[in-house]
């Protein structure tokens, strides 16, 4: 019975050493094999793989992905023209080399980016200084992002560690002189738009004094051409007239009598109306009273 323990518990005792001489290496890691204290190996190759038992050796893994560092704090960057910005930027990095990243900031990642931000913010605040708000928001956008990753290039390799890109995700003014700013635009545009207004209150003038002059170009050219049409209509008449007494002229001097008459008279109401039935007319489209 006791020998049969002792077989039990010493399979178990080598299941034991055994298993614990054999580790998987995810695609995703980094495994770094201790002796002592001292890095002994690094593998990076995925699969089984065998260590001596501890305390002999010992494995650590670390994730070999693309990281994100964020900026945790963002403060102001002054520009060339000494206006404060708050720019939010992150980092993309990855574990190149395992032994470098270990002497440097152990096996957290959290040690390396307390360490990594503040050599990129510094990087950062001296790219911006070099340009001008319009330059960091727009034009030189691509540029100061170029610029941050080929500064902390060297410093990253010191860590172990490859950048693989760096991006601004916000750029703003300080909390400070946003109200000035807004306030500073407002009467920008109040400016503007009072200076627009004045050009249309000039312009609406114009259009006003030139539409009066048309108004009395037009009223005098239309009285010019009354005028013109009244004398030529008088002209007509006055030769109609002289026609028509020069056919008749008994009936001439008729008609003039009778104008003359018509004319004495203050209002044409007054005018005695004339029966072209009378025997006056007849008389005298028969030649006078007596038929001559």
């Amino acid at each position: 019975m006791n020998r049969i323990v002792s077989l039990v518990f010493g399979a178990l005792l080598a299941l034991m050493v055994a298993s614990s001489t054999l580790f998987v290496v995810d695609q995703r890691q980094f495994a770094v094999i201790y002796a002592l204290g001292e890095i002994k190996e690094v593998v990076t190759e995925p699969g089984l793989k065998f260590k001596m038992p501890p305390p002999f050796q010992n494995v650590v893994f670390l994730d070999k992905r693309i990281q994100t560092l964020d900026s945790a704090e963002s403060k102001p960057i002054f520009t060339a023209e000494k206006k404060s910005l708050v720019v939010d930027w992150l980092v993309k990095w990855r574990i190149n080399d395992a032994k470098a990243f270990i002497r440097n900031s152990g096996t957290s990642l959290s040690n390396l980016e307390q360490r990594l931000t503040p050599i990129v913010q510094a990087a950062l605040n001296e790219e911006v200084t070099k340009r001008t708000v319009q330059g960091v928001v727009n034009t030189d956008r691509e540029a100061v992002m170029r610029g941050v990753a080929q500064r902390i290039m060297d410093d990253a390799k010191q860590f172990g560690i490859e950048i693989v890109d760096v991006r601004i995700k916000r750029v703003d003014f300080a909390s400070g002189i946003t109200e000035a700013v807004y306030n500073r635009m407002k009467s920008e545009r109040q400016r503007v738009a009072n200076e627009l207004r004045s050009t249309g209150a000039a312009e609406a003038e114009k259009i006003r004094a030139d539409a009066d002059r048309q108004h009395q170009v037009l009223v005098a050219e239309a009285h010019r051409d009354a005028q013109q049409l009244m004398g030529e209509g008088d002209a007509r008449a006055s030769k109609l007239y002289a026609e028509s007494f020069g056919r008749d002229p008994q009936f001439a001097q008729f008609y003039r009598s009778l104008d003359a008459y018509r004319a004495s008279f203050r209002n044409k109401s007054d005018v005695m109306v004339l029966d072209p039935e009378t025997e006056f007319f007849k008389a005298m489209r028969t030649g006078g009273p007596s038929g001559k």
